[in-house]
Order: C-alpha cells, then sequence, then structure tokens
C-alpha cells in the first residue's frame, strides 16, 4: 500500500527534495561535506551546495542524459548536475549544439540555462572520492534513479555518459546478457526505448582525445533522431506532477 501511495503522489520535485535530504551513505556524507569545508582555493568565497544532487531538466523530456555521479568541485559545489566544471562545458555546449538547451554555458543554479525535451541526472546523487562509488552505494541509490525514470513518462532514448551509467540503465531495464558498453554502442530496451553508449564527458577522456566534440554530437544527433521517432505508449503509468528546472523569460 505505501508503495502504491508513493506512485500516486511522487513527482520529480519530491525526488529533489529526498535527494539533497539523504545521508544513507556515510562515507559519500563524509566527503561531501568535507570538500564542502574545505573548498579549493578558486572558490573560497562561494557556498558549496555540499548534499545530494538530484536530476536536472524538462519534465517532458524525451532523451534522458545519465552520468556517474556529482563531481566534487562541480555539481557538489553548484548543487546542479553537470555544473560548474569542465565535463559540463562539453555536456552543455553538445546540448545546446544539438537544440537540446537555450545556452552552451552551465555556471550555477540560477544562470538561465533551460533544457527544452532533455533531463540529466545520474545513477549515484553525491560526490565520490575519487569518482569511483562502491557497489554499496551504488545500489542503496538505485531507489532515486528508479523514480525518476517511472516519472519521466515520455523519455525514448537514453544516453549514458561513461560505463557505470550504461551499466545503470541496463540493470533497471533487466537486460540480459549485461551489454557490452562502447561509444556510440546501442541497446534496444523494449516498448520503445533506445540505450546509447558514450564515452563519459571526464576531462580524462577529453583532454587526451578519446572523447572529441565530433564524436559526442554524432551521439546527440543519434539521441535527437530517434527522440523524434514515434514511440508506443506506456499504459497505466503516470505522468509527473512537476519539474526540478525552473524556467524565467
Amino acid at each position: 500500500m505505501v508503495a502504491m501511495a508513493r506512485r500516486r503522489t511522487d513527482s520529480l520535485e519530491l525526488v529533489a527534495a529526498d535527494v539533497a535530504a539523504c545521508r544513507r551513505c556515510p562515507r559519500l556524507v563524509s566527503w561531501r561535506e568535507e570538500v564542502a569545508a574545505v573548498r579549493r582555493p578558486a572558490f573560497q568565497d562561494e557556498e558549496y551546495w555540499g548534499r545530494g544532487v538530484p536530476g536536472f531538466g524538462d519534465p517532458a523530456a524525451r532523451l534522458l542524459v545519465v552520468g556517474l555521479a556529482p563531481a566534487a568541485h562541480g555539481a557538489n559545489r553548484t548543487g546542479r548536475m553537470f555544473t560548474g566544471d569542465r565535463s559540463g562545458e562539453w555536456l552543455y555546449r553538445a546540448l545546446w549544439r544539438a537544440g537540446f538547451a537555450n545556452q552552451a554555458e552551465s555556471t550555477s543554479r540560477d544562470d538561465r540555462l533551460v533544457l527544452t525535451g532533455a533531463f540529466v541526472t545520474s545513477p549515484v546523487k553525491c560526490a565520490p572520492p575519487a569518482n569511483k562509488p562502491t557497489t554499496d552505494e551504488r545500489d542503496t541509490c538505485r531507489p532515486f534513479l528508479d523514480r525518476e525514470l517511472a516519472l519521466l513518462r515520455e523519455v525514448t532514448v537514453l544516453v549514458a555518459l561513461g560505463s557505470f551509467g550504461f551499466a545503470a540503465v541496463a540493470r533497471h531495464f533487466g537486460v540480459r546478457p549485461m551489454p557490452r558498453f562502447g561509444h556510440g554502442v546501442e541497446v534496444d530496451l523494449g516498448e520503445g526505448l533506445t540505450l546509447i553508449g558514450s564515452y563519459h564527458v571526464s576531462q580524462q577522456n577529453t583532454f587526451t582525445g578519446r572523447l572529441t566534440e565530433p564524436m559526442l554530437d554524432a551521439v546527440f544527433a543519434r539521441a535527437r533522431a530517434l527522440a523524434n521517432e514515434p514511440r508506443p505508449s506506456r499504459m497505466g503509468q503516470m505522468a509527473p506532477h512537476v519539474g526540478t528546472q525552473s524556467r524565467r523569460d
């Protein structure tokens, strides 16, 4: 009965509030708060978010972008996914070029960025030490991603940035055997849903040339094409009540 009540009343806004308040993983809570207290010298005068970071974007999104976890001095500082770091610069420039974002920059929660037709999230909602969450932390955080996926009723295509997000999506949809991750790999998830793999927009990949902007653009061009295709309706599932993105004129 409790689960049924949640399905009737849940919303992206409630998920966001629960993510920000979560303290279930002691190691992640300790790390995110230590980073927020010590701060990087370049951000000494800023107040860090230092909490769980919820997804961000359009509640009616047809594209869902799935990363790994918030960056310690990016989303853990700004409170918004892929915001305030080099990885975010790459991602939002690509989303802008593909027509999913109104601007190419993502610097803070009040920078007037609006996503149209896209939503950005991660399987782990707190910044992990060395960007490496444990299996237990991944599993503890999984219900948040499950709730987001249940609420984002219009999604047609999911782009996973890196193998961690790719596996999380495949696991959610019960894909067996687990598909092998690769850049540009496509997986049919059923019900008109497609998963596309992309190398992560980490500096390790972008600085070395393993991932280039044309490669990333090709992934989102393919995602745009798939998102524009009609999809079968999923009957009996609720639409989200509200979103987490504020639109400003």
